[in-house]
Formats: structure tokens, C-alpha cells, sequence
């Protein structure tokens, strides 16, 4: 369902499961458009004008009034729409027929106390804002402590000021709005049965592994990339007591087992593949889409990795691919076609300022898959004969030096065999 192809004339109706705050729209701003972008704040803002007066349900509407009412492309929204699904802001469901049926479910964002002490969106935030600036958010939702010890609570109750009367017995209404909030789905894989046979039944009480424990689990495996041997030993370690698992002790100890295998370091972008929404299709077996696959299914650092001929690139370069990442906010793929061009028709280089110049035109360009990448670079390198040096434009326009996808008429088939040998090296070793 996820391939499903989506038509302009394809319908849709909005219904709204919640009720939207000023504060939720601001969350919504602050904290989730650093993670899902612009495109989807917009496409969640133009949903939410979309309802009615009551802002409960909205008219039958077709994909065209979207495509114009934000002018983007319907892949761009679609693409938009992912996001807020992932994030768990939207709930899409589909009735197949010759016009597609689609009905759209708004949710509120969780409360700023949820989203900073959440397992992923916590350390998202942190990772594409950086410290500074994740800081002056973070204080911008801190409430101010008043120490009330030399106080008296005087508060009337409810019994002190009104008077018990008979009354008519009334059936719980469910039917009246109220604020809801999506739970995000991760689905990592972790076999929980393992891990359970792993542990003795006398440690672990029936509560042991309910719903919540689970999902912080799966949530703690993905944010540090764990495999289920992995998380056996951590969860482990974890168990109190009462049979239960420590949740604070828990974080504590996949972040440290993290930061002991990656020498101290925490987790953080360059070490992410492209988004899977973002890949694509399979199914093509050219040499085009070998290449494709490959940016995708690599991160930049394996990448850089791998133009370090294995050595452990150094600080500066990392700095620079992680700033793509966070300041810029390319995606990894994209990421490592630009790694990959700048390479090549500079000498191996990474130069701060060429890399950036490219990287900022690229985010203006929206370019967001590793196609789009790749297709843009012979367009990309003209204009930067207007911006480098002259002495670099002389080198950096000798064909031979220019990437397999950049040519003229973009012949996919005229891959080199060093570029073969180098993308079986990276696919063999690194993936």
C-alpha cells in the first residue's frame, strides 16, 4: 500500500480526531518542523483550514486543490504526508476504485514534556538543531520553579463549596471531542521472545514486558542501532528488584554500551541511510539504479569510510558531513552524492566552502532523493563555473574526472569499470 499511485483527481476528506491549541501549533513549529520540514507543517496547517467551521470534518476535496493551494507537486505532497505519518500527527486510510477515496485523520502533537523526554524525538531534535540552538528551545518550554515551603495550602475543596443534590443518572458520552495524540510505529524487529527465554522466570515478574516497555525497546533500538543480542544483555542488566525493567536504567545503559562501541561518542546523523520513503522502487537492475542503491543503502560515514580506503576519516571532514546533515538538513543520501561529486572533480577534496556553496543551492532546489542528486550535478557544475576559482574550474572541468551519472545526455550505461569495481567494493564490504 505504501506504492499505491496517487491521481490529482483522487479524493480526499479530512477529519479532525482532536482539538488543535494555539500551544500545539506552536510545538508543532518549534519542535517537529526541525524533524519533518516545512512542506509537512504546511500540509498539516492547509488540512486543518480544510475543515469546516465546526473543524470537525471537512467537504469531499481532490489532490489538485492541494497541489494548488501549496503549489507543490504531488509527490512533494505525498511525500509530506509520509512524514506526518511517521511522526505520528496523521492517519491516512485509502477505498481503492477508479477515483481513489482517501480520508485523512488529524492528531494533536504530544505535550513538550512527551517530545523531550520521548526516546527518539528527543535526541532528533537535538541532533538536526544542534546544542545551541536545542537549548534555547528547551528553555523555552521550562516552567519556572517557585519553592512553596513556607507556604500553606488553603485551596477550597470541591464538597466545602457545593451541596450535594439529587440528580438524573447519565450514560457516558464518547462521541465529544476531545485532544488525542498518535503513537509513533516502529517496527525494528526485536524478537522479544529471545529476549524473554534469555532471562530466568524467577527475575522477571508477568508486567515484566507489557505494551510500554516493548515500544521504549524497540524506540532505544533504533536511536542506537541494537539488534536483539544486543538489547538481550542491556535489558538484562535492567531488570530491579520487583521483576520489572528499570526504564530510566535502562536508557542509561544502551547509551553507554553505545558510547563504549563508538569511542564515546553519542549517535548522531552521519551514521543514518537514506529514509526508506525516499528510495527507490526495486526492481531495476541497470547500472543507474546500482549506483542509486548503493548511495542509498550506505551512510556517509561508510562512505567516507570508503574513500578513506577504510582509515578512520578525520574530525574536520565529519564535522562538514554531519553539517550537511543537521544545518543544511540534506538528507544521507543526498549527502553522499554530494560527497562523491565534490571528491571527484576536486582531487579527492572536501573543501568547507565548495561543499557548502553546492549544499545550500541543493536545500533551495528542495532536492531530497538520491535521483534528484545525481541528475542535478551536471547543472550544478555549470553554474559553479561562475562562482570557483579559475584555476579550479580548470580542474574540475576535465571529463575524466567528472562522476559515471554526470554526462550530457545522462547515458546511464557509460559507467566506468572503476566506477563498477568502486560501487561492488562499497556494496560488498559495507552493506
Amino acid at each position: 500500500m505504501k506504492n499505491l499511485s496517487i491521481l490529482p483527481a483522487d479524493t480526499y476528506t479530512v477529519i479532525n480526531k482532536t482539538i488543535i491549541t494555539d500551544k500545539d501549533k506552536k510545538i508543532i513549529t518549534m519542535l517537529y518542523q526541525p524533524i519533518i520540514g516545512y512542506s509537512s507543517v504546511a500540509l498539516y496547517n492547509t488540512l486543518l483550514d480544510d475543515l469546516d467551521k465546526q473543524e470537525l470534518m471537512s467537504e469531499d476535496l481532490t489532490h489538485h486543490h492541494l497541489m494548488s493551494t501549496m503549489q507543490l507537486r504531488l509527490e512533494d505532497i505525498v511525500i509530506a504526508r509520509e512524514k506526518l505519518e511517521a511522526i505520528g500527527l496523521l492517519k491516512t486510510y485509502v477505498k481503492k476504485d477508479n477515483v481513489n477515496q482517501f480520508v485523512y485523520l488529524l492528531y494533536s502533537p504530544i505535550t513538550a514534556d512527551e517530545f523531550f523526554n520521548h526516546p527518539i524525538l528527543n535526541i532528533v531534535l537535538y541532533n538536526n538543531l544542534g546544542k545551541k540552538e536545542y537549548e534555547k528551545v528547551l528553555n523555552y518550554f521550562k516552567i519556572p520553579r517557585i519553592s512553596l515551603k513556607d507556604y500553606e495550602d488553603i485551596t477550597a475543596t470541591f464538597d466545602e463549596v457545593f451541596s450535594s443534590v439529587q440528580g438524573t443518572l447519565l450514560e457516558m458520552n464518547e462521541d465529544i471531542t476531545k485532544r488525542d495524540s498518535n503513537n509513533i510505529i516502529i517496527n525494528r524487529g526485536i524478537d522479544f521472545n529471545m529476549i524473554i527465554s534469555s532471562i530466568p522466570d524467577s527475575r522477571i515478574s508477568d508486567k515484566c514486558f507489557n505494551e510500554d516497555t516493548k515500544e521504549l525497546i524497540n524506540s532505544l533500538s533504533f536511536i542506537y542501532n541494537l539488534n536483539t543480542l544486543d538489547m538481550q544483555g542491556l535489558v538484562r542488566d535492567s531488570i530491579n528488584e520487583k521483576g520489572l525493567i528499570d526504564k530510566t536504567l535502562l536508557r542509561k545503559n544502551c547509551r553507554d554500551y553505545y558510547k563504549f562501541e563508538n569511542s564515546g561518542n553519542l549517535p548522531t546523523l552521519i551514521y543514518n541511510k537514506q529514509p526508506d520513503f525516499l528510495k527507490k522502487p526495486e526492481g531495476d537492475n541497470s547500472k543507474w539504479a546500482k549506483m542509486v542503491y548503493t548511495f542509498e543503502n550506505i551512510t556517509p560515514y561508510q562512505l567516507l569510510k570508503a574513500k578513506y580506503k577504510g582509515a578512520e576519516p578525520t574530525d574536520r571532514d565529519k564535522r562538514l558531513i554531519e553539517s550537511l546533515l543537521i544545518d543544511q538538513k540534506l538528507n544521507p543520501g543526498v549527502v553522499n552524492v554530494l560527497i562523491s561529486y565534490v571528491l571527484r572533480i576536486n582531487n579527492e577534496q572536501l573543501k568547507k566552502s565548495y561543499v557548502e556553496t553546492i549544499a545550500g543551492q541543493w536545500k533551495r532546489l528542495n532536492i531530497e532523493t538520491v535521483e534528484e542528486a545525481m541528475r542535478v550535478t551536471e547543472k550544478e557544475h555549470k553554474k559553479m563555473k561562475k562562482i570557483i576559482k579559475p584555476k579550479e574550474e580548470k580542474n574540475s572541468t576535465k571529463q575524466e574526472n567528472i562522476p559515471a551519472w554526470f554526462n550530457k545526455e545522462n547515458d546511464i550505461e557509460q559507467t566506468s569499470k572503476e566506477d563498477e569495481e568502486e560501487l561492488d567494493k562499497i556494496l560488498n564490504e559495507l552493506i
